[in-house]
C-alpha cells in the first residue's frame, strides 16, 4: 500500500496587532486627596481621644468616632479611582 503524502503545515502568523494607546486621564488629584482623608480621619479620632471627648466637636459626643471613620472610609472610596 502506498504511503500518503505528508502535508507541510503553514507556520502560525499572529494577526496584526492594533495597538491603541489607553488613555488613563489625569488622575493626579487622587493620591493627595486619599491621603488627606486618611490623615484627617486619623487626626479626628486621635484628637477626640486625647482631649477626652472635648474636641473636635463637643456636641457630637461619641459620634466623633463615626465622623473620623467616615473620613477614613472616604479615603478608601477615593482610592478606587487610582490607576
Amino acid at each position: 500500500m502506498p504511503k500518503s503524502r505528508i502535508r507541510k503545515k503553514a507556520d502560525f502568523t499572529p494577526p496584526p496587532s492594533k495597538a491603541t494607546a489607553i488613555k488613563l486621564g489625569n488622575r493626579g488629584w487622587v493620591a493627595p486627596l486619599m491621603l488627606a482623608f486618611f490623615v484627617v480621619g486619623l487626626a479626628w479620632i486621635v484628637l477626640f481621644y486625647v482631649t477626652r471627648g472635648d474636641l473636635p466637636v463637643d456636641a457630637l459626643g461619641n459620634w466623633n468616632i463615626v465622623v473620623g471613620f467616615g473620613f477614613i472610609a472616604g479615603g478608601f472610596v477615593v482610592s478606587t479611582q487610582w490607576k
